[in-house]
């Protein structure tokens, strides 16, 4: 299942000296540029329970219990076994490229300390991450070379690697730029020269390499020379794996890095080796794949190799198809190891011997997946599936029933021994949620939220602190780009999106909150639909839908904006309107829709349902502020029409925020000092009083989420430097039913909530 990965994030902070990110800043480091929290806000997430790609899921070898969580746009998590639970680690940070994990290092000794290699894709900033009280706080050292924790060959590793006979000694295997070593602690890093392979450079835009795929300290010794055992020797004997094509991929080095030679007796040279790992024995296992994955992988292999003599044998599971990634042994019985195969679309499983290779197992065959914890995983179907891109698994070093693996939507865990006849696996995800969001709506009646997210449908979520029992299904969506409902009758609701599976542009509607649902027959032309702003994904457009505001009424923005009154049985172009117009709805008057007409610089009224729309004219609003962008009209403004008042419209636009009361006749430019890019309204501070108004926007060079009680005069941030999300920011709604409340939807972070503290 394709995942929807957009880079959103906006308010780049540079960095050009390592910082520390926590309670306290580095000494002579830049101070972050941040305004007083003024209300305080408690932010929680909207619980969903995973919901991403977690490419690996990494045990601590020296504390039990002590569990780290690697995502490719979510960051890096931690298993926090007091309380039952995953704690998200990154959240403070303001760099939202930094919130793609291409590796995590637990440190083989110290269990405090950790360290993550982050960089989301190439084209910016990366950053070695080390922390000394299990990721609580991180010190941050910007890197000269590139990663790709959201690109192609996320689920190779781990590419990090402390050295456990001395921990300041780390290597990180880049896709680009060779391997590369630190010798204090991640500080400051070089090219180890010696290795033979430099790396193929930075790629062309769209573009990404393998480069060094493992990292594999041997503490027994080997080769030539052994391991002192005297402490802080670096350890003398290392292996690497490249994954980009070439005639030779493993490299071993006997002398601490300083020469290195070729493994010999490699598997054929199309194979590339994508994960490892060494079991106590000295048998180094190592699983292939033709290509990097996560998709198009179509043949593979899995071979051990016995590092005292240097001998391969094919241990490769038999009656399986495509390749292979996720490997794991065990700690306590180094003769039992785990693989997982990829790209066996819906064959895909875990095969386990527990005489080093010699025979298999199909896990899935006696599995059974308990999803109760997020029901989204059956996607309306009567069970979940055993999973896929299963480029993660783990078996717990401290016990050896305790077995994890990562799926493209979740982490499973056993609940009973994989010797047991029936293997029980549920999610294990307590506080994980790692998705893009692509719309929110908060109506007035039902569920507190009706949400769109990117590869696993969206919800009504009736429960915020609890996985919704019934995601949107009949017609399931992979991703739900928009999702609105009727002014006056909320109970009517559309979305739009793609469809399961890869599928085409779809729709739907709702009569009862969003529980239920009907297809809903979109107008022929909607391969060419027009798009809402920040909610566009790669991939293709869905049109969007706007619903009058007695909820009969539908509008679909296709190229030309097509109009129904029979839920999709029949549909009539609206007039007067340009190509690609983006419609929008009066939350009171049922007649009356609205479309920013930029051919003719005006607002596009109708006062007849929607049939037919006239520019207003003389003293109508001019739009050249918002045309400054040039292009289709929904890349250069927004109109949203506000509750409560006929004709009370907000215009987002890249000349500012204006507000008009009388149809779009007359603007006001709002006198605040925050650059909106996202509007949303919620409960007014008194009855009676207008609306709250809740922003995503900057002031300055802070991107944040703001506040508005007087209109838009004047903003107050309600997020804080513990909150920062990486600022990656996409759409945002306010609660009508509790005042102060908000929602945002993040791309990596989920859905989260803030509400006025204590």
């Amino acid at each position: 299942m394709p995942l929807t990965r957009c880079n959103f994030w906006l308010g780049v902070l540079g960095l050009s000296a390592w910082v520390y990110v926590g309670v306290v800043w580095a000494a002579g480091a830049p101070l972050p540029l941040v305004s007083a929290p003024s209300p305080h806000y408690v932010w929680r997430n909207v619980v969903v329970g995973g919901g991403g790609f977690s490419p690996n899921i990494l045990f601590s070898p020296v504390e039990r219990g002590l569990v780290y969580l690697r995502t490719d746009i979510g960051g890096v998590y931690r298993y926090e076994q007091r309380e039952q639970r995953w704690i998200a680690l990154q959240d403070g940070m303001a760099e939202g490229n930094y919130f793609g994990v291409e590796s995590v290092a637990p440190d083989p000794r110290n269990p405090e300390v950790v360290y993550a290699a982050v960089g989301m894709y190439g084209s910016e900033p990366a950053a070695i991450l080390r922390s000394d009280d299990r990721g609580n706080h991180w010190s941050v050292f910007p890197v000269p070379f590139r990663m790709g924790g959201n690109e192609d060959g996320r689920g190779l590793g781990e590419r990090l690697a402390v050295d456990p006979s001395d921990t300041d000694v780390v290597y990180f295997g880049s896709r680009h730029d060779g391997l590369q070593r630190s010798v204090d602690r991640g500080r400051s890093w070089a090219r180890v020269t010696a290795f033979p392979v430099a790396g193929l450079g930075r790629p062309a835009p769209h573009q990404t390499h393998a480069g060094v795929s493992f990292v594999l300290f041997d503490p027994r010794g080997g080769g030539s020379g052994g391991r002192s055992d005297r402490d802080n020797t670096p350890t003398r004997t290392i292996f690497v794996g490249v994954a980009d094509p070439g005639q030779h991929h493993l490299f071993r080095s006997v002398d601490a890095g300083a020469s290195w030679q070729v493994v010999p007796g490699e598997p054929r040279a199309d194979l590339l080796p994508v994960r490892a790992q060494l079991a106590a024995n000295g048998m180094l296992y190592v699983t292939y794949s033709n290509g990097i994955g996560p998709n198009g992988i179509t043949d593979g292999a899995v071979f051990a190799l016995s590092t005292s003599n240097l001998t391969w044998h094919d241990i490769t599971p038999r009656g399986t198809h495509g390749g292979f990634m996720g490997v794991a042994v065990d700690a306590q019985r180094p003769g039992t190891l785990l693989v997982a195969t990829l790209d066996n679309w819906q064959h895909d499983t875990i095969w386990r011997s527990t005489d080093a290779g010699r025979h298999w197992e199909s896990l899935r065959a006696r599995s059974e997946i308990d999803a109760r914890a997020s029901p989204f995983l059956s996607w309306g179907e009567a069970r979940a599936d055993f999973g896929w891109w299963m480029a993660g698994v783990a078996i717990d070093p401290f016990d050896s029933s305790h077995v994890a693996y990562t799926t493209g939507a979740t982490v499973y865990a056993s609940e009973l021994p994989l010797d047991s006849r029936r293997i029980l696996w549920r999610p294990w995800v307590e506080g994980i949620e790692e998705t893009a969001i692509l719309a929110l709506a908060s109506p007035p009646l039902g569920p507190a939220l009706l949400s769109g997210f990117g590869d696993i449908g969206g919800f009504a979520h009736a429960d915020l602190g609890a996985s919704p029992v019934t995601p949107f299904t009949q017609p399931a969506f992979d991703n739900t780009d928009s999702v609105e409902f009727a002014g006056k009758a909320a109970n009517v609701v559309v979305r739009t999106g793609r469809g399961h599976h890869g599928g085409g542009p779809m729709a739907a509607w709702s009569g009862d909150f969003g529980r239920s649902w009907t297809a809903l027959r979109v107008p022929a032309d909607s391969e060419t639909a027009a798009v809402t702003p920040m909610r566009s994904h790669p991939g293709g457009e869905v049109p969007t839908l706007a619903v009058s505001a007695d909820g009969v009424t539908f509008i679909a923005m296709t190229r030309v904006p097509m109009v129904t009154r029979e839920r999709g049985q029949h549909w009539v172009a609206a007039r007067g309107l340009p190509d690609f117009a983006r419609v929008v709805a009066d939350r009171v008057d049922a007649r009356r829709f609205y479309a920013l007409d930029f051919g003719r610089l005006g607002i596009a009224v109708s006062d007849d349902g929607g049939e037919s729309f006239a520019v207003l004219g003389g003293g109508g609003f001019r739009l050249e502020g918002c045309a400054t962008r040039g292009g289709r009209g929904d890349e250069a403004g927004e109109l949203l029409a506000a509750p409560g008042g006929v004709g009370d419209l907000w215009l987002v636009c890249t000349g500012g925020l204006y507000h008009s009361l009388d149809g779009g006749r007359h603007f006001t430019r709002s006198g605040g000092d925050v650059g909106v890019r996202a509007l949303a309204f919620g409960k007014a501070r008194t009855e009676g009083g207008y609306p709250t108004l809740f922003a995503i926007g900057a002031r300055g060079n802070l991107e944040a989420i703001w506040r508005s009680d007087d209109v838009g005069a004047s903003w107050v941030r309600i997020n804080d430097a513990e909150h920062e999300y990486g600022r990656r920011f996409r759409v945002i709604s306010g609660d009508p039913r509790v005042f102060g409340r908000v929602y945002v939807g993040t791309d990596g972070r989920g859905a989260v909530w803030g509400e006025l503290g204590p």
